[in-house]
């Protein structure tokens, strides 16, 4: 199958061509169709697999048939858990939507909110926001929510395990009751259903992966090391490879320990973690990107909002407390059909965290 058999317009299928996609991936082949038809989606999808395109392509359609958006006002509302993710699915917009007569803007917190309240001043057709930074510019009479035609959720289950259920229902009371709906979640959990039921009318189901499995083209591997010995253990790792690595730390604290130690090495590394501002956050995902640094060290409030072509290896150099975390960070190699490499460095004190990772993905990591 190719995009040309999903409905698109001559348009998108031009932006796609310069992006070299050519054949959809399983949760785009499901939810184009779905969106096109008009009626609200409910779709589960692991990260890496295409999604934010499975959303944004036929939003893009649907939005180009309409009237230009009115001033302060926005025709399809995207929420999203992190700044990251933000700035990456307004990125999406930008590539698929060049060949549109669409605007589009992004707005998050920890940045002049100034700038968003022009940019807003004018309308926007599609608007990505975090909902606490979208509620601050609703207060401060920048934008209304009269006009909205379509809502999406992306990352819902992240945006519940952050604390964003009171914003989003706020939201959600000032938002017209007509409009199309669509929520992606990598888990249909209890809570993820409750929050769809009260949202979703009628919503088509997708389901493309099997729940909390783990990308099969990534090769998961584990090294038992005494907690003291894991940063020479990585230290030595990475000395190994030429190829860009992203870390995973449990704690902000420990993610700048390690890029003072990996250092010492001569190693170049950089963190990302809710205590740096945007603009170092944004400053150090592009350095990573642009391969003038060859480390990011990242917490998991990071992990859902990194997007990273092409990269071959993430280490857990702590074992998340919640396994799902385990499935979101390896979850950033091997993505869109290419291979990767997961490694993960175990202490002794982190054989539970092990097993209940290994019994939520059915596997058993190997020893290395």
């Amino acid at each position: 199958m190719t995009f040309t058999t999903l409905g698109l317009s001559d348009s998108l299928l031009r932006a796609l061509a310069n992006t070299g996609y050519k054949t959809p991936t399983p949760i785009q082949m499901k939810a184009i169709p779905a969106i096109l038809s008009g009626g609200d989606v409910m779709a589960s999808a692991q990260t890496g697999t295409g999604k934010t395109a499975g959303f944004v392509l036929p939003m893009l359609q649907q939005l180009s048939k309409g009237t230009k958006a009115r001033p302060c006002r926005v025709r399809a509302l995207i929420l999203t858990p992190t700044r990251e993710l933000a700035a990456q699915v307004h990125d999406s917009i930008i590539t698929y939507g060049k060949h549109e007569k669409l605007s589009s803007t992004v707005v998050f917190g920890g940045v002049n909110i100034n700038p968003q309240r022009q940019k807003l001043n004018h309308g926007v057709d599609l608007l990505v926001a975090t909902p606490g930074r979208l509620l601050d510019l609703y207060q401060q009479n920048a934008i209304q929510f009269d006009d909205i035609e379509l809502l999406v959720l992306d990352e819902a289950d992240r945006m519940l395990d952050m604390g964003f259920i009171r914003d989003i229902r706020k939201i959600l009371k000032l938002i017209p009751k007509r409009r199309q709906n669509l929520m992606f979640s990598a888990t249909f959990s209890k809570d993820i259903r409750q929050l769809a039921g009260t949202i979703c009318k009628k919503p088509i189901e997708i389901d493309v992966a099997p729940r909390n499995s783990t990308v099969e083209t990534v090769s998961q591997n584990l090294y038992w090391v005494e907690k003291e010995h894991k940063a020479d253990l990585l230290s030595e790792l990475l000395q190994e490879t030429h190829e860009q690595v992203l870390v995973f730390t449990r704690t902000k604290h420990g993610a700048n320990k390690l890029v003072k130690r990996l250092g010492k090495d001569s190693i170049s590394a950089i963190a990302i973690h809710g205590n740096k501002s945007q603009t170092q956050r944004t400053k150090a995902l592009d350095e990573f990107k642009r391969d003038k640094v060859q480390i990011l060290v990242a917490t998991d409030i990071a992990a859902r909002g990194i997007d990273i072509e092409l990269l071959t290896l993430v280490v857990n150099f702590d074992l998340p407390h919640v396994p799902e975390d385990y499935v979101h960070r390896i979850g950033r190699t091997g993505r869109a059909g290419g291979s990767g490499q997961a490694i993960s460095l175990v202490s002794r004190e982190e054989k539970k965290q092990l097993r209940a990772i290994e019994s939520l993905i059915k596997l058993k990591i190997t020893p290395l």
